[in-house]
């Protein structure tokens, strides 16, 4: 149920009050409470996340919510399946979801060191592994960033600890391969002076290698703030960029978050700290950084733009970039972000406390051209300490629908989800042009293969209302 409405007017040139701010729900501690990561939107149109905390078992929940705010439950997880639900989850082309937890099922450990589980969209949830299995953390420990499905239909994760490296914290962290059987491959054990200590998700871009970063070591190893990766789906790694070795650096430090690609091949990230702002450490940064690894920082924030942004960004379908803040803004919860590609950064929303406080997950463009997110903390409820459980939110800023296909590419024949809104009277489909067979199974969905043909570019869905455009290209594979 909608329960706040913030409208804001933004002065500039034929604008208009288009930005619309909406808190959807508040979690309490029955259902679900502390969502921290991005959700994800489901073929039937929903948009299904996680939570640390709550649920049955006071292990982590996965749920729903309807584009209007109607909040249901669909699992709550009891350790044994997994707990402390870090990560968020995937739709995988079989329609099944799949993500993490960062801790749970005991084996030789303690409290367990995670899992990789699939999730009917029922709710059934079954174990593909258990990084308790292998002793010492070999193949890793604690996976608390959201998997990836790649171009070749396995999954992709990274964990914080754990391999074979030589870190102190217990191994210096990991990259794994799992297919949706559970078959898990490590492939690659960082050392230290190509990073440690890894939060965020991986990002499979058009030249079919995945980047990534992580929040410590690099050049300076010890006193090194993170870097910037490429890994081959082989398991080659090469670092692109090192962050220097203290917290207040210039360029940022501590790249908490993964990396986002847009249509010109470019990445954009975030920096928990650094830059040239006012704070203590530095309020962080956003960066765009090459394939090459040549990085240029496009803001500082100042604590009044906000602070400390935890989350990774999202493309937009206007080309723009939208993320979030952890802190700052005029009432010191945080912040919702508009950046251009160039560097112009525009305030979207302050959080106060009821809406919402620490948005750590970021945002989701739905199809709607609606962004969603949650936030870990704020709220109605006072079912939990600290001031509120959580709550989810969207906010418009004007933009229009689009399409996206699932995956993002693929060779002639291939099979590909389209996923949109009001689908159901759709005359054709093209790919860059040429006309592709399809099948609407719903107003949200339709199924098509790649045409012979095709070349890399935009998908088009014509109705009779209108074009609707996907909001990346598809890549045509040779």
């Amino acid at each position: 149920m909608i329960s706040r409405v913030f409208v804001f007017c933004v002065v500039m040139v034929a604008s208009s009050c288009a930005q619309t701010f909406e808190t959807l729900a508040s979690f309490d501690s029955t259902d679900c409470s502390f969502p921290t990561d991005a959700l994800v939107q489901a073929f039937d149109g929903t948009l299904y996340g996680t939570t640390v905390d709550g649920g049955t078992y006071s292990c982590g929940t996965a749920f729903k919510i309807s584009p209007d705010g109607t909040l249901k439950t669909v699992h709550s997880f009891n350790g044994n399946d997994g707990c402390q639900v870090i990560p968020g989850l995937i739709q995988g082309e079989d329609g099944n979801f799949y993500g993490a937890s960062a801790t749970g099922i005991g084996g030789t450990c303690e409290s367990g060191y995670g899992t990789v589980f699939k999730m009917t969209s029922q709710g059934i949830v079954s174990v593909l592994y258990d990084f308790c299995t292998q002793a010492s953390g070999s193949t890793g420990e604690f996976p608390y960033a959201t998997l990836v499905q790649g171009f070749d239909g396995n999954f992709y994760g990274t964990t914080q600890e754990g391999g074979t490296g030589p870190c102190p914290v217990g191994g210096c962290g990991t990259i794994f391969k799992i297919t949706s059987e559970g078959t898990l491959t490590t492939l690659h054990s960082f050392d230290g002076p190509d990073g440690y200590i890894l939060y965020s998700s991986l990002v499979e871009a058009d030249d079919g290698n995945f980047y990534g970063t992580t929040s410590a070591g690099g050049a300076s190893y010890y006193y090194g703030y993170g870097t910037v990766f490429k890994i081959t789906p082989q398991g080659v790694l090469t670092t692109l960029y090192s962050f220097c070795s203290t917290l207040n650096c210039a360029d940022g430090s501590y790249p908490y978050a993964g990396l986002v690609q847009d249509s010109h091949g470019m990445f954009y990230g975030t920096t928990e700290y650094g830059g040239t702002g006012s704070c203590s450490l530095g309020c962080g940064t956003v960066f765009r950084i090459t394939k090459e690894g040549v990085l240029t920082t496009l803001h500082s924030f100042d604590g009044t733009d906000g602070e400390a942004p935890y989350s990774k960004l999202a493309l937009g379908s206007d080309g723009n970039l939208y993320g979030t803040t952890s802190a700052g803004g005029f009432y010191n919860w945080g912040t919702i972000f508009e950046i251009t590609p160039s560097g112009v950064l525009t305030t979207l929303h302050t959080f106060s406390q009821t809406d919402g406080s620490l948005p750590i997950g970021g945002l989701t463009q739905a199809t709607n051209g609606l962004f969603y997110g949650l936030t870990a903390g704020g709220g109605t409820s006072t079912a939990c300490s600290g001031g509120g459980c959580g709550t989810a939110y969207r906010l418009s800023v004007g933009l229009g629908p689009f399409v996206t296909t699932q995956p993002t590419s693929g060779e002639a024949g291939a099979h590909v989800i389209i996923l949109g809104n009001q689908l159901t009277g759709a005359t054709s489909v093209t790919f860059n042009g040429a006309v592709a067979d399809f099948k609407v199974i719903s107003s949200t969905a339709i199924v098509t293969k790649v045409p012979s043909g095709a070349t890399s570019g935009e998908v088009t869905v014509s109705s009779p209302t209108g074009a609707l455009k996907s909001n990346i290209p598809f890549h045509v594979e040779p």
